[in-house]
């Protein structure tokens, strides 16, 4: 795949995430910015599933910056917890909360569980959208999906990663994902799969 002249925008404003996905898509010759470094504004997350929220930030940052733009939503789902927290994971112990608050609300909604009842998952979504031309509105070219299957911890381990990272295991492990190296993480993570279907995709787009 030959190198891109224009920038791609990463609709995100996470800054972990922003690492993670340099790591794994500027080797293909892409030149990424964040939708912070260009000034752009947040996009409100109001869909019915990780799809149509990443859909949704994809195509309005490229409509707003005129550039191909990436956008990922992620959700981790508990078993013990219908789901939950799911869509709104980045904000389930309410408006403004950390991801030190929502680590404790998991865990304190776990209270009682034991591990085999502890399974959960993470899942990303992520999209690539390409912006207006010639009078056509920006469009979806990729949408992927990752998931990584594992349980939740009874304490949080490790100072790496972010989020609920330091709560999830992944099965087959005896560290949670903070407790690996980035490039650990990011060869198994949701994430880190779902990058991975993206590249295989770029790269087959590069060889059409």
């Amino acid at each position: 795949m030959s190198p891109h002249t224009d920038p791609v925008v990463l609709a995100t404003r996470n800054p972990g995430k922003v690492l993670e996905m340099r790591a794994l898509l500027e080797p293909l010759g892409l030149r990424l910015v964040s939708a912070a470094e260009r000034s752009l504004p947040p996009v409100e997350e109001n869909g019915s599933s990780l799809a149509e929220n990443a859909r949704h930030k994809a195509i309005e940052i490229a409509t707003a910056s005129g550039l191909a733009a990436i956008a990922d939503d992620t959700g981790l789902e508990v078993d013990a917890l219908g789901g939950a927290p799911g869509l709104r994971s980045a904000r389930w112990a309410g408006p403004g909360c950390s991801p030190e608050d929502n680590n404790r609300k998991l865990l304190a909604e776990l209270q009682g569980f034991e591990e085999p009842q502890r399974r959960a998952r993470f899942r990303t979504v992520i999209v690539w959208a390409l912006p207006p031309r010639d009078g056509t509105p920006a469009r979806v070219l990729h949408e992927v999906e990752g998931v990584l299957e594992g349980v939740i911890v009874a304490q949080p381990r490790g100072t790496g990663g972010f989020g609920y990272d330091p709560l999830f295991r992944p099965l087959g492990s005896d560290r949670t994902l903070a407790e690996m190296r980035p490039e650990e993480k990011n060869a198994i993570s949701h994430r880190g799969r779902a990058l991975a279907a993206l590249r295989a995709a770029l790269a087959a787009c590069g060889r059409s």
